[in-house]
């Protein structure tokens, strides 16, 4: 039986844990080889155990330690992906930080290294992958924003200043590549179960959280995952310069 996503090949930017990880595992179940990136030395070890586990779908996988944040490392990554699996057919810009703290506190190293990581990282990405893709006339695109970039949070204002900046990308590269048949779009998760969200589930501050979640409970990966299938797969054909808030009714 075919899968929504037979032979493509897809990146994924800062895969080695959490929703990245996830999406990495949900994109390749559905038949696409996976090149995707991680930052640091302590993280190679999951890398390794995640390029094992994506191949025992079938299909290949390859993990590159890169800093989606750099420019001339994005440009070799995507150079690589190309040389190796022959395309890119979808990229998901998922590498992302936060360094939270009210702003008469943040310093301005704080404020740089959230914009790098969050935001520079997908203007590096989209503008190597739109090459193959135009070459292709096909492609997705997909950006992690966040709930957080759409209504705000009090010590969170670089967070999202870089998740609101990349709904602006979103929208004004959906507009000028649509014409090659690219696709761009952004997913504004909500508050998801992961290891960057784990005082979630201590005290009074997860339970304030929770109580403004219509359906009640926090998201889990793999719910941000199935949204990016849907995002990178045909059955989102006529779909582009669109941000879907995954976020169990919190922006109500």
């Amino acid at each position: 039986m075919m899968k929504l996503l037979d032979g493509k090949v897809a990146i994924v930017t800062g895969a080695a844990r959490g929703i990245g990880a996830a999406i990495a595992l949900k994109l390749a179940e559905q038949g696409a080889h996976v090149a995707f990136t991680y930052v640091s030395d302590g993280s190679a070890e999951k890398a390794s155990s995640l390029v094992a586990e994506i191949e025992k779908l079938g299909v290949k996988a390859k993990a590159y330690k890169a800093n989606a944040g750099d420019f001339a490392a994005c440009e070799t990554f995507v150079n690589e992906v190309v040389a190796t699996f022959g395309t890119v057919d979808i990229c998901v810009n998922n590498a992302g930080i936060s360094k939270d703290n009210l702003l008469l506190r943040m310093t301005p190293e704080q404020w740089d290294e959230v914009m790098e990581t969050n935001l520079k990282s997908v203007f590096n990405m989209t503008k190597q992958v739109i090459r193959p893709m135009m070459k292709a006339r096909s492609g997705s695109i997909i950006n992690m924003s966040s709930i957080i970039g759409i209504r705000g949070n009090a010590g969170q204002s670089s967070y999202a200043a870089s998740k609101a900046g990349i709904i602006g990308f979103t929208k004004s590269i959906a507009a000028e590549i649509g014409s090659r048949n690219i696709r761009c779009n952004a997913i504004a998760p909500g508050f998801i179960e992961t290891d960057m969200t784990h005082y979630l589930n201590e005290g009074e501050a997860g339970k304030a959280f929770l109580d403004k979640i219509p359906l009640g409970r926090f998201g889990k990966a793999d719910e941000i995952a199935n949204t990016t299938l849907f995002l990178a797969s045909d059955l989102s054909s006529y779909i582009t310069g669109q941000v879907i808030s995954a976020c169990g009714g919190l922006n109500i």
